[in-house]
């Protein structure tokens, strides 16, 4: 299973691509998207097609994303939601079906409570993944995402299996 994990933002999109094989998680690719444009529409159509780039490129089965965080700033809110807005479109248009996750669920999978920090959830994706050194803090955050999705999927399918 090849699951592709989103963590949106107007300026910085991360993108983490995990391969799951018996409970195993491997990383497969990872990166930051930096968008260049002043204009933000140019902005959200750089982070379209970035994430459809990735979609062809590594061709997952399942796609991850982080949901909107709103903070006391409405505006920066609302350019966020329209960045993962771009980013959903992207998957979208591949057919795929699109798991949402709030920040606090990723946390709460990958470090064990829901208001980890930034490093604690890096210090996780590096141990799950056996990563070394320093890895970008939004394409950490995807990857997050992605094992997030990982240990959701699994669960239900345990669950599944019980139930049967």
């Amino acid at each position: 299973m090849r699951i592709l994990g989103i963590d949106p933002g107007s300026r910085c999109t991360g993108i983490g691509v995990i391969d799951c094989e018996a409970g195993q998680a491997y990383c497969v690719h990872y990166r930051t998207v930096r968008t260049v444009s002043d204009r933000f529409p140019q902005r959200l159509g750089e982070i379209f097609t970035e994430v459809s780039h990735s979609l062809q490129q590594f061709k997952p089965q399942r796609v991850a994303v982080e949901k909107v965080f709103v903070n006391n700033n409405a505006e920066s809110s609302l350019k966020l939601g329209q960045a993962r807005g771009a980013a959903i479109c992207a998957v979208v248009q591949t057919g795929l079906d699109i798991a949402e996750y709030s920040p606090n669920a990723v946390k709460k999978a990958l470090v064990g409570r829901g208001h980890a920090d930034k490093s604690q959830v890096e210090h996780m994706v590096k141990v799950l993944l056996q990563l070394e050194g320093k890895i970008p803090a939004d394409a950490a955050d995807a990857l997050a995402v992605a094992l997030c999705d990982q240990h959701h999927s699994e669960t239900a399918q345990r669950l599944a299996e019980i139930a049967s």
